[in-house]
């Protein structure tokens, strides 16, 4: 009799043992699950995520031409992201000094160094920027660092630092490439990077 009773008080204690733990794994499973993926999202939230990204990751920097008020630069709004600008000019520069030195322009859309001068590209909606590209050219240009997101091209010059960007999700290139393609398009035609003084 008490055998039976053991036996039936153990069963009970491992039935809900089991219970227990399995309430447990099922709540640990939920807090892991992500708050929402890009395919579940509309496209007003994945573009949203891309503004919030764009920001965060400060593609404006370069990409955005600034002019200089009181507080020091501050972007050009109807510029916004559309490069080094197709009219802009550079000062010379002593290629001595560029043995030692990585020089700016003033906006930082444009930069001189031992590789020559790279312009920053126009990422807006506009055909000249990269109103034409496919989602699949946006992942190489940023996971392979293609110019343009074509296999043939040169590589991406620095400053781009697609090496970093480069470890960002699917799902965040995704949103980024939304968001871009949703920005006001601003017809600019970015130079092509020249090389260093006295190389042809």
């Amino acid at each position: 009799m008490k055998t039976k009773r053991f036996f039936f008080l153990f069963l009970s204690i491992t039935a809900l043992a089991g219970c227990l733990l399995s309430a447990c794994q099922d709540a640990e499973a939920k807090a892991k699950e992500p708050e929402a993926r890009p395919e579940s999202m509309s496209q007003e939230e994945l573009i949203a995520r891309g503004d919030y990204l764009v920001n965060a990751i400060g593609c404006d920097d370069c990409h955005s031409p600034k002019r200089f008020g009181p507080q020091g630069p501050e972007l050009i709004p109807e510029r916004r992201f559309s490069g080094f600008q197709q009219d802009g000019a550079l000062p010379e520069v002593d290629p001595e000094i560029l043995k030692s030195w990585a020089l700016f322009s003033p906006d930082l859309t444009a930069a001189v160094g031992p590789w020559g001068t790279s312009y920053a590209a126009n990422i807006t909606s506009d055909g000249t920027g990269i109103g034409n590209w496919s989602e699949e050219q946006f992942f190489r240009a940023i996971r392979e660092g293609k110019s343009k997101g074509l296999a043939n091209n040169r590589m991406l010059l620095p400053p781009m630092p697609w090496p970093n960007y480069a470890r960002l999700s699917d799902e965040d290139l995704r949103a980024i490439f939304a968001y871009l393609k949703s920005t006001p398009p601003v017809h600019n035609i970015v130079p092509q990077p020249a090389p260093p003084a006295g190389v042809q």
